[in-house]
């Protein structure tokens, strides 16, 4: 590479400086930009590479057409004038995914989906460590993947991605790779669900094992061949489905006509999640990993904080923490696994930044099973207009105001689930603070002030 140009990395925060970090020993000419006067990561850069320049604010087309290449940040868009500017001049925009691929020579599993991303990941690492693999779990939950290679070496990682970093993304060339569900989400990064959806099929490229969810059309690669597997919760057809299949009145995770284990040992609750460990086996078969080794983790794993958890029962009442829900069809996977469960009425928290998303879709699954949604948030009136009439709704300031609320209203085997369907940003730092924060609310009730 000609390095008079220089390499431009845009945003900071923890991706943008694992990039800087990775890049400084291989190039004299960086220059970082941030949109943001003040960038999370800020003070830490300035101590650890103060003569690096540093440009906050409006992005420059001027500055971007410089660039010999430039590494995004996933929150970034392609969209973005001055980065469209520069890809129009021909300047490779890539992001660090692309960077770690290319340096790195031990085999990927790659997830992606709308949701349970972090689930099936979790779940997929569990297996392999499992299996006596050196497994490393990083992407797009826990540490940014250019400080993967700085650690010991892998024998395997096990990787959840973005659709924002699957677009930057040109040479994955995963072992295993797939794309476990589609719903509406991030359209405003994104023009339509044409170009979402092509984002997230960048997974398959080069992969050698494809695994896409048989209920699900916009999940199932361009080309299907013998590498092809798939799940769902209906009967698995053949040794290339995974499926569930009923004998003698118990209900089994199956591949083809094998009975794998009873659904009723996962300790993850609702349908939702028996998708997930079918879609986790299907990712650990690919490995051939040994059967007993996958099954132990399935019947070990509790889940991941605030995904479904159960936060207290109080007066048998039971709270539930579904923050991770920052999308319509997230609470839609979460009203679809309480479906079967013994309650008498249905409490949804809902309500933040609703990224686009058209809430009409979620109208009948609320009407069905939700008896009040009490709305806090930015787009807290557009779930009211496209609720209206369909169920209880209550607007309230906050999310403090939203547990109380639901306190006063839930009565002995009544269910409060917190899932917004919404992005937290409006209010709260990341979806992790907006579930502690109802958790510790939750704890508080009924206790003397």
């Amino acid at each position: 590479m000609n390095s008079n140009k220089p390499q431009i990395i845009l945003g900071l925060g923890k991706t943008g400086l694992s990039c800087v970090r990775y890049l400084v020993p291989q190039y004299n000419n960086l220059i970082v930009c941030d949109t943001r006067e003040n960038p999370p990561g800020l003070a830490e850069f300035k101590q650890e590479f103060p003569t690096i320049p540093l440009h906050c604010g409006p992005l420059s087309a001027e500055l971007l057409c410089q660039a010999e290449r430039i590494i995004i940040s996933p929150s970034l868009s392609l969209h973005e004038p001055a980065i469209a500017a520069a890809l129009a001049q021909g300047i490779p925009v890539i992001g660090d995914v692309e960077l770690f691929v290319q340096k790195n020579k031990a085999p990927i599993i790659a997830i992606t989906g709308t949701n349970a991303k972090g689930t099936v990941t979790t779940l997929t690492w569990m297996m392999a460590i499992n299996a006596g693999i050196k497994a490393v779990l990083g992407g797009n939950i826990g540490i940014p993947v250019l400080d993967l290679l700085h650690a010991a070496p892998a024998e395997l990682y096990v990787l959840e991605l973005s659709s924002f970093q699957l677009e930057s993304t040109y040479s994955l060339g995963a072992h295993a790779a797939t794309i476990l569900n589609i719903s509406e989400d991030h359209l405003d990064h994104h023009r339509d669900m044409q170009e979402y959806i092509a984002a997230k099929q960048r997974v398959y490229q080069g992969a050698q094992y494809c695994i896409f969810n048989r209920a699900d059309k916009a999940t199932i690669p361009p080309q299907q061949n013998e590498t092809c597997f798939s799940f769902a919760l209906d009967e698995p057809a053949n040794d290339h489905e995974f499926g569930l299949r009923t004998q003698n009145g118990i209900t089994y995770l199956a591949q083809g006509e094998k009975l794998l284990m009873p659904a009723s040992g996962l300790k993850i609750v609702g349908s939702h999640n028996v998708e997930n460990a079918l879609a986790a086996l299907a990712l650990g078969s690919s490995l051939q990993l040994p059967l007993e080794a996958m099954l132990k983790a399935l019947r070990e794993f509790t889940g991941l904080p605030h995904r479904c958890q159960l936060v207290r029962e109080l007066n048998g009442v039971r709270w539930y923490n579904d923050s991770k829900a920052t999308n319509i069809g997230a609470t839609e996977a979460a009203l679809k696994g309480f479906a079967n469960d013994r309650h008498e009425h249905l409490i949804l928290i809902a309500g933040g930044d609703g990224k686009g998303a058209d809430f009409n879709l979620l109208r009948d699954m609320v009407a069905k099973q939700v008896d009040t949604v009490i709305v806090f948030g930015k787009d807290a009136d557009k779930i009211l207009h496209s609720w209206q009439g369909i169920t209880t709704l209550l607007l309230v300031e906050d999310l403090e105001s939203a547990v109380q609320q639901a306190y006063a209203l839930a009565k002995e085997a009544d269910l409060v689930l917190l899932s917004p369907a919404c992005s937290s940003l409006d209010m709260f730092k990341n979806f992790e603070q907006r579930g502690e924060l109802f958790s510790q609310y939750v704890q508080q009730l009924g206790c003397a002030s």
